[in-house]
């Protein structure tokens, strides 16, 4: 089984922070994260916060697996589980910047921009065909595959708050490669 590049039992906001740049890739589709977002059991912007139910108990761990929710009834969206079995802290993935299987992200979003397949969490999700059973899935497993940035430059990376929630919106657990054109929105 090959080591994940990092350690998911820290701390979400630090593994958000050093997800930007790790290549994330799903039966052989996907690139190279450039935004995500942290979430803990102490923020009330967490699904975690209210304390484990049937929809969130992937995101209390064990670390290093995946817990996928539906936004909104359409969008399914992509977390990667942080801290210890029990806690319930995750990192969202917001955007990637394509690198591998483009014509199947393509098909899969019924459209050629490139930029636009996977800015954002619904978009990542329905490029990288994520559905509900992905759920407690491990990332050191098929069909995932995540690979570190050895040998390249540190991403240089942009902080600020996160989008699209109401509680705890002026935390700053959003984090984003500077100067990515892949971004969901700017910073």
């Amino acid at each position: 089984m090959p080591a994940l590049p990092l350690d998911f039992s820290a701390s979400s906001d630090i593994v958000a922070r050093a997800l930007i740049g790790v290549t994330l890739l799903i039966d052989g589709v996907g690139g190279r994260i450039v935004e995500t977002e942290a979430y803990d059991q102490g923020d009330p912007a967490s699904h975690t916060f209210g304390g484990p139910t049937l929809r969130n108990a992937a995101m209390f761990g064990p670390p290093g697996r995946v817990y996928v929710y539906r936004s909104y009834g359409i969008h399914w969206c992509l977390n990667l589980v942080c801290r210890e079995e029990g806690h319930g802290a995750g990192v969202l993935i917001r955007a990637i910047e394509p690198t591998a299987g483009i014509e199947r992200m393509q098909a899969r979003r019924g459209l050629a921009d490139i930029r636009l397949l996977c800015s954002g969490p619904g978009r990542v999700g329905q490029a990288l065909a994520v559905d509900a059973g992905f759920n407690g899935m491990r990332l050191d497993r098929s069909p995932f595959k995540l690979l570190g940035a050895e040998g390249a430059e540190p991403a240089v990376v942009h902080v600020g708050p996160r989008i699209g929630i109401s509680k705890a919106a002026d935390v700053p657990w959003r984090f984003g490669a500077a100067g990515s054109r892949f971004l969901s929105r700017r910073f």
